[in-house]
């Protein structure tokens, strides 16, 4: 099938299944309530360095973090002790994450808004428009968060540096500089022909059985050849169609949609 036929139905797909409709269950749904972007930003990382396991989970997780924060996350953590952060969640458990975990991923997101005053200044320190993609920026963003794990276990933030995917990061990346009926935005000095496409078990299947990919790793390299793959198609946006495609994946009912729209590519 030609490369236009293939932007069709992908773009037949994400008409139909890019909807706030069918956000939930996602923990993309809890940044719905921050207008305030500086507040935002802090929701998104939080819920997407949480977004992994039984989405169940994840959503109770999420909200039992951020109601602790209150109203404004970003307020918050500025003016609150380390030591009141240790307490808050001293009793906390998702999956492989405690709540010392939670605290030092906290600590890295107020050291970055006293020290940027915002988490996307922090990022456009050292984003380019002259590169390919995110990733050096990302690399550098994630030094700067993770400082205060030095050595300890750290199962929120992965490593671009060590080869990771970073799903979890380029989902969170989806969310803020995309903007349209799902993606809420707000950091418009970046492009979003430089996002990477979050790498989850579903998206590798996709992009394998669509030929982006012949990789059974799913590693950085992996996600840059089946974002270079997208790019091709929408090369303003090659993440375009990561809420639709694994949206249908996540929804019972969008499975048959969805599987009826990548049979026939």
């Amino acid at each position: 099938m030609s490369a236009l036929c293939v932007k069709r139905q992908l773009d037949a797909l994400y008409q139909f299944c890019n909807s706030r409709r069918w956000v939930h269950p996602d923990p993309l749904e809890f940044l719905y309530l921050y207008p305030a972007l500086e507040d935002r930003e802090v929701a998104g990382l939080i819920a997407s360095s949480l977004a992994y396991g039984r989405v169940a989970q994840i959503l109770k997780s999420v909200a039992s973090v951020l109601k602790d924060l209150g109203l404004s996350p970003s307020a918050f953590l500025r003016f609150t002790p380390d030591r009141f952060l240790s307490a808050m969640f001293a009793d906390f458990r998702h999956r492989f994450t405690s709540g010392e975990e939670v605290v030092l991923l906290l600590g890295g997101v107020k050291r970055i808004l006293n020290q940027y005053g915002s988490l996307g200044a922090c990022f456009l320190e050292d984003y380019r428009s002259s590169d390919e993609t995110i990733l050096p920026a990302l690399t550098a963003f994630v030094d700067e968060l993770t400082l205060p794990f030095e050595g300890r276990t750290n199962s929120l933030i992965s490593r671009p540096r060590k080869g990771s995917a970073c799903k979890k990061l380029n989902l969170f990346l989806r969310w803020m500089v995309r903007e349209d009926r799902v993606d809420p935005g707000g950091w418009d000095r970046v492009a979003p022909s430089k996002l990477i496409i979050p790498l989850d078990t579903h998206m590798h299947r996709i992009a394998m059985g669509l030929g982006f990919t012949k990789s059974r790793c799913p590693t950085m390299k992996t996600a840059l050849e089946i974002t270079r793959a997208f790019r091709e198609i929408d090369p303003c946006d090659p993440v375009r169609y990561d809420f639709a495609l694994t949206r249908t994946g996540m929804r019972r009912d969008l499975h048959a949609f969805g599987k009826k729209m990548l049979d026939f590519i």
